[in-house]
């Protein structure tokens, strides 16, 4: 199971630059509007301590570590949903992600363009979110013709179906025509369902990156936030949503650095535990409700990556699917009793070594074995 993030913002936010950092695929940047026209695809691996730790613990031949695939799409512009600046075109490109992060300039720099000449992160992110929303209003539009004409038209099964379908439509529609996501509407597991075709771009969760320079990046991990960067906080707490912090430039530079303790330098400069990469996978892992379990030996140690609340037999499917349909049994124990321990037969000896039936429900950092039969 590969995350699939598409990075959105205005032009000129720096979107490009944390992507070429992020992914150490190049993008086109520069210093005008709608520099990048096609979606620019990067898949990176997933910074897991624990799974290096395996590693040093089984010296496999070869470690394997989960994948997240980042979208550079496109700056959006006031319109955006209108068709201004290619905007539906780009608006298609979201559509097709899975979890949204919205960066937000948050410095000051005369040399680098501002699509609105002031940086104004409220602005700019209600102009994004706006795009969005309106985007989904027509979406919703179209939906509710269909499903009009099938409460006329279709059996009584059916029309039960869209009766739910069309309740979902009316609790969303205030929530777009008032700027806000499609998310925020109270929709039972039903209604959820039964709109989930329309693959609203609003329903997506959405994480907020501000784009700072070196001297506010420092500034916030010694716990102090320039004022930009409190005000995407706001936005990012009253939505229930993440704001992960991140230097762009910085970020490009780290990438450039194959020394991995040259690299724990730089980012110990400015005051970092771990790179933006990591900062933003892993919100981006806590809002889609992700969870990492890992299969360990001489061969291969690898991350695997499941929902939360996947049982034994749907996380032996993510390996292969031969593993779901003939499932017997996962022998399980934790990442924590592997670096305590030291060894699966001091884990056995402590009495840690687990056999897990179908009903078992694995958790994050659990390190499995599976047994099948096909």
């Amino acid at each position: 199971m590969s995350l699939n993030c598409g990075i959105v913002g205005l032009p000129n936010v720096g979107k490009s630059t944390i992507f070429s950092a992020l992914s150490a695929s190049p993008a086109e940047a520069a210093n005008y509007p709608f520099c990048t026209i096609n979606p620019n695809i990067g898949i990176v691996n997933v910074n897991d301590l624990r799974l290096d730790a395996l590693t040093e613990i089984f010296h496999p031949q070869r470690t394997i570590p989960a994948s997240v695939e980042f979208v550079d799409i496109a700056g959006l512009v006031k319109g955006a949903s209108k068709g201004e600046g290619l905007g539906n075109q780009f608006l298609s490109h979201i559509r097709e992600t899975g979890v949204i992060a919205q960066v937000v300039r948050c410095f000051d720099d005369p040399d680098i363009i501002h699509v609105a000449n002031t940086i104004d992160p409220a602005s700019d992110m209600e102009i994004i979110n706006i795009e969005l929303a309106l985007a989904d209003l027509d979406t919703l539009a179209k939906r509710r013709e269909r499903v009009e004409r099938s409460l006329k038209a279709q059996a009584k099964p059916e029309q039960k179906l869209a009766e739910i379908a069309l309740s979902a439509l009316r609790k969303i529609e205030p929530s777009l025509e008032n700027g806000k996501a499609a998310r925020s509407a109270d929709l039972t597991d039903d209604e959820k369902a039964a709109v989930y075709d329309c693959r609203f771009i609003t329903m997506k969760p959405q994480l907020y990156v501000c784009n700072v320079d070196e001297e506010g990046m420092r500034s916030f991990s010694s716990g102090a936030a320039n004022a930009y960067i409190q005000t995407v906080m706001k936005r990012a707490e009253e939505e229930g949503s993440e704001t992960v912090v991140i230097c762009g430039k910085f970020e490009a530079e780290l990438a450039g650095i194959d020394d991995p303790e040259e690299k724990q330098a730089f980012l110990e400069e400015l005051g970092l535990k771990e790179s933006g990469l990591s900062a933003l996978t892993h919100a981006a892992y806590r809002l889609l409700g992700l969870r990492t379990f890992f299969t360990a030996g001489t061969d291969e140690c690898r991350a695997w990556t499941i929902h939360a609340g996947d049982t034994a037999p749907k996380a032996a499917g993510v390996i292969h699917s031969d593993f779901e349909k003939g499932f017997i049994k996962a022998e399980v124990y934790s990442y924590e009793d592997i670096a305590r321990y030291r060894s699966e037969a001091k884990i056995k000896e402590a009495g840690k070594y687990r056999v897990e039936g179908k009903e078992y429900v694995v958790r994050d950092g659990d390190v499995v074995f599976f047994k099948f039969n096909v």
